[in-house]
């Protein structure tokens, strides 16, 4: 091969080279060009487990007197509306289950050294406001105090025990509602009882 050969095959090996190395920065976007991504992204609701929950309307009730009699006196009034709320859904209630709420009482403790009353002379009688529509939800019986005949049996001890305010035996029905309840309160003590304050604590407890 001549030397004039030999230089023309090296040069066009060369632009041939140069060619291969600079084709692809044709394909680059002329300066200014631009180009937009679409981001998307699904954001689930956070959903919080359901709960059971008692709330009362007000914390304190007085009784006044009322349908005294020569041998009893007689104090009334009314318990504070009691509502339990349920926001859980039927698949988030244990099989089987059922709620109540439960009320006792601690003595009148008079508040200048007179003796106490026992809760024994406290009675109630409970009253559903709003049971929803399941017909599941109901109010406890009537419980009378040592001072009375009883009205059922064995129902004359007053609210020294945990006595049954409202119920229902099928949670899973009733899930999702809110139900009210309140009661009639009445203190009955011997009519030689002392004057004075007298304090005493109601305990209502929600159990299922």
């Amino acid at each position: 091969m001549s030397t004039y050969r030999t230089w023309l095959a090296a040069t066009g090996a060369v632009l041939t080279a140069t060619m291969a190395l600079q084709s692809p920065a044709l394909a680059d976007p002329e300066p200014g060009d631009s180009a937009d991504v679409r981001v998307t992204v699904d954001i689930e609701e956070i959903r919080e487990p359901g709960v059971l929950a008692l709330s009362i309307a007000d914390g304190s009730v007085a009784l006044a007197e009322e349908g005294s009699t020569l041998e009893v006196r007689q104090f009334v009034g009314t318990l504070p509306t009691v509502t339990v709320t349920d926001t859980r859904t039927g698949e988030e209630v244990p099989e089987g289950a059922a709620w109540a709420v439960l009320g006792n009482a601690t003595e009148f403790a008079g508040d200048a050294g007179q003796a106490p009353i026992s809760a024994g002379h406290l009675g109630w009688q409970p009253r559903l406001l709003d049971g929803g529509e399941s017909g599941l939800v109901s109010e406890g019986e009537e419980v009378v105090t040592v001072l009375d005949e009883p009205t059922q049996p064995g129902n004359n001890v007053g609210l020294v025990d945990q006595e049954l305010l409202v119920s229902t035996f099928d949670s899973g029905t009733v899930a999702g509602g809110s139900f009210s309840v309140n009661a009639d309160l009445f203190l009955r003590s011997p009519a030689d009882v002392a004057a004075g304050s007298y304090t005493s604590t109601l305990t209502l407890s929600l159990f299922e």
